[in-house]
Order: structure tokens, then C-alpha cells, then sequence
């Protein structure tokens, strides 16, 4: 999760997020590259006090900036759209979650799993036991296996929300009238926290999401405990 004084990214927890991790870097890389080369030239020009009297009106400067940034232009939309194909795949996933946005809190059902569902809405900070975090710990949390292919469909009673998990690099809208779906791969256990990031009414900052991954034997051990 996000601490205090935490300016980079939050640490992968899937594949997917690790290829937007790796993206990011990538460019970040060629924008770097490209402030410190015009920085440079700048600096050059200010301090410079000749002139190149066929500079002016030349045809292969124009060629040559134009050039140059289709180039990095290219160098940027390759990986890009590779990574959007990635997210958008569906690799035959092994259950299912479906996730229904309301005001303010989020209902789940695991429809693959007999009739399982409930409600999750968040711990109020006077009930708050020690080891809870503050606006970001929730009554009933997901519970799902690690190393599992999982879908996700997601919805609205209301308003526009938004599911988030900054770890698992998803952000799917829950919209009401339409079921969207997309899929993520856990691939270590731990406990991962997100919010809704749409702004759905006077309580959209009290709509948390926590998911805790664990062993896909302790994952079925839950699903009996909770259809006894």
C-alpha cells in the first residue's frame, strides 16, 4: 500500500502490473533524454553569441525535427499498444468476481461458488481495532487465490464508481446499465487496498476495497466455511 512520503509506484503484485511498471519506466526514460538534450540546446543559445547566418529557412532543420519526434513518437506507441492488447486478453479465467458499486459502499458476488455474496462497506475510525488502517479498512473483505486466472465484472445500483487496486494495475468503471469486465493474475499472497477513484457523491472517499490473496487450499477451505 501507499505510505506517507511514497512517490513511486506501489510494488507489483501481478504481471500486468509489472509490464505498466516497465512501461512507465521506458518512457520516463525518453522524456528525460528529451528535456535534457532541449535544456542543453537552450542553455547553448542563450550563451552563444554567434549566429548562423544559414540557419534560417533551412530545409533540413524542418526535416530534421520533424523526423525526430515521429521517431520517439514510434518509441512510445509500440510498447503502448502491445500493453493495451495485454490488458484487454482473457485468458479463460478460473472463477469469477462480480462486483456491484453502490452509495457508499461495494456489494460481491462469488456466482461460481453456490450463492455467495455480501456486502463490504468500510470499518468506522471509532471502531477501529489496532491493527486496521484508518478510512482504508473494510467489514467484509475479498478474499481470493493467488496464482489464478481471475475475471472480474463489474457494475452500478446508483452512480459512476470506479474499482481501483493501484497494485494489481486495475481500474475499471462501474456503470449503472452496463456490466464491464476485465481480468488480473495475482501472483504472491498479501493484502492489497484500493478506493474508488469516480467521484460518486458526499461519500466517495469512504468506499474502500481490500483484497487479501492467499493459497488457492485456503481459498476453498474459505468457500466451504462460508456456504456451511
Amino acid at each position: 500500500m501507499t505510505t506517507w512520503n511514497c512517490i513511486e509506484l506501489q510494488d507489483s503484485a501481478s504481471p500486468l502490473m509489472e509490464q505498466l511498471m516497465f512501461f512507465h519506466d521506458h518512457t520516463m526514460m525518453i522524456l528525460i533524454i528529451i528535456t535534457i538534450l532541449v535544456s542543453f540546446m537552450m542553455m547553448s543559445l542563450f550563451f552563444n553569441s554567434l549566429t548562423n547566418r544559414y540557419l534560417l529557412q533551412q530545409q533540413m532543420i524542418e526535416i530534421i525535427w520533424t523526423i525526430l519526434p515521429a521517431l520517439t513518437l514510434i518509441f512510445i506507441a509500440l510498447p503502448s499498444l502491445r500493453l493495451l492488447y495485454l490488458l484487454d486478453e482473457i485468458n479463460n479465467p478460473l472463477m469469477t468476481l462480480k462486483t456491484i458499486g453502490n452509495q457508499w459502499y461495494w456489494s460481491y458476488e462469488y456466482s461460481d461458488f453456490l450463492n455467495l455474496e455480501f456486502d463490504s462497506y468500510m470499518i468506522p475510525t471509532n471502531e477501529l481495532n489496532l491493527n486496521n488502517f484508518r478510512l482504508l479498512d473494510v467489514d467484509n473483505r475479498i478474499i481470493l487465490p493467488m496464482n489464478s486466472q481471475i475475471r472480474i465484472l463489474v457494475t452500478s445500483c446508483d452512480v459512476l464508481h470506479s474499482w481501483t487496486i493501484p497494485s494489481l494495475g486495475i481500474k475499471i468503471d462501474a456503470i449503472p446499465g452496463r456490466l464491464n469486465q476485465t481480468n488480473f493474475f495475482i501472483n504472491r499472497p498479501g493484502m492489497f487496498l484500493g478506493q474508488c477513484s469516480e467521484i460518486c457523491g458526499a461519500n466517495h472517499s469512504f468506499m474502500p476495497i481490500i483484497i487479501e490473496s492467499i493459497t488457492p487450499n485456503m481459498f476453498i477451505k474459505w468457500i466451504i466455511s462460508m456456504n456451511i
